[in-house]
């Protein structure tokens, strides 16, 4: 079995354990009763709103693109990130997704440096977004830092991004210093990937090098020419996350519950952070456990196992099916899905 197989089939079983028993732990005669009582309507539109995050994303991916020089269709640029969606369903911590998309805009004509500065700066938009929202998150569920094994996820969390954006500072701040390193990794990497003569390894070398000055000049750019590209990428992060924990309001109005729409957003911000941990593909297992702990302060125990299922579905497993149906339908985002998460081509046979 290839490598991407197995992922696809870990997490999705790790998520179906998890989410199994998180509903068997809470599953009562009241569980039946919002069942019969559910209102489909509104689960439909929570499905309609995490579809239209998709474009959302897209249009921040556009603008910073435009940002730095480069235009690129709405059209293709969204379909670039339903593509990533999947590989990142089934990678740790969406690392597959990363890649997976500043391949593709490689392809689109902007230098891999510049895709990566691209990626990269979303990435680094939503972080900054939620770690702005997490004062905010704690006074509102304040009670729930006193539990030692959400201070000991969260405290994983935090000591992995702020390592993360030490690490980028530290190579805008010092690109030559990266270079230093990219070549000593390079020469050691080199022979594995097929570069064996000195001439080939020095052009590989070369590439690197041009590579990290394009990131490097376009990190420059946001903060120059481009401030007003990465305002409006701010902005869409803005939008983006709204309606993505907006989609936690539907689920539990279409269980005929009137929640609180502070308290969902606060606790969204609380499960991001714990989720960037990097413990299985796709966070399955973290993602659910957390949702069902984080989810109990407000949500009655005999519905928060269907919450946990419908918030996961809606969040994950549609990203994978619909990411995965996008990556088929574009043919060349299927061959780099197989690229990036191992899987091997069949050898071709002559006639």
């Amino acid at each position: 079995m290839t490598r991407y197989k197995k992922w696809l089939i870990g997490s999705l079983a790790i998520s179906a354990v998890s989410i199994a028993l998180v509903t068997c732990l809470t599953f009562d005669s009241e569980t039946i009763e919002a069942l019969r009582r559910i209102r489909l309507e509104y689960i439909l539109a929570a499905a309609l709103l995490h579809m239209f995050s998709y474009l959302i994303w897209g249009l921040r991916t556009r603008t910073l693109c435009k940002a730095l020089g480069h235009n690129i269709s709405v059209l293709k640029v969204t379909e670039i990130v339903i593509s990533s969606s999947f590989v990142a369903g089934i990678t740790p911590s969406s690392a597959g997704g990363e890649f997976l998309r500043v391949h593709s805009l490689n392809r689109n004509k902007i230098p891999l440096g510049r895709a990566t500065a691209i990626v990269v700066g979303e990435r680094l938009l939503d972080a900054i977004f939620i770690f702005s929202c997490l004062p905010f998150a704690f006074y509102i569920l304040g009670d729930i830092v006193s539990n030692y094994e959400f201070d000991a996820a969260f405290l994983a969390a935090n000591s992995l991004v702020f390592v993360l954006l030490f690490c980028f500072v530290y190579g805008v701040w010092k690109p030559e210093k990266v270079k230093h390193v990219t070549r000593k990794l390079t020469d050691r990497l080199a022979p594995y990937i097929g570069k064996k003569t000195d001439a080939a390894v020095l052009h590989l070398v070369e590439q690197v090098d041009m590579e990290i000055d394009h990131f490097h000049d376009s990190v420059r750019v946001f903060f120059s020419e481009g401030k007003k590209g990465l305002l409006w990428g701010i902005a869409y992060t803005f939008i983006f996350w709204i309606v993505d924990f907006s989609l936690l309001v539907l689920i539990l109005m279409g269980l005929s519950r009137t929640p609180s729409i502070i308290t969902t957003f606060a606790s969204q911000v609380l499960l991001a952070v714990i989720m960037i941990i990097p413990a299985t593909p796709g966070a399955s297992g973290v993602a659910e456990l957390g949702a069902a702990s984080i989810f109990s302060i407000f949500v009655d125990s005999s519905v928060l196992g269907i919450t946990v299922l419908a918030w996961r579905a809606l969040t994950y497993h549609l990203n994978l099916l619909i990411g995965g149906l996008m990556s088929l339908k574009v043919i060349k985002d299927a061959e780099i899905v197989k690229k990036w998460i191992g899987d091997t081509a069949e050898p071709r046979h002559s006639a």
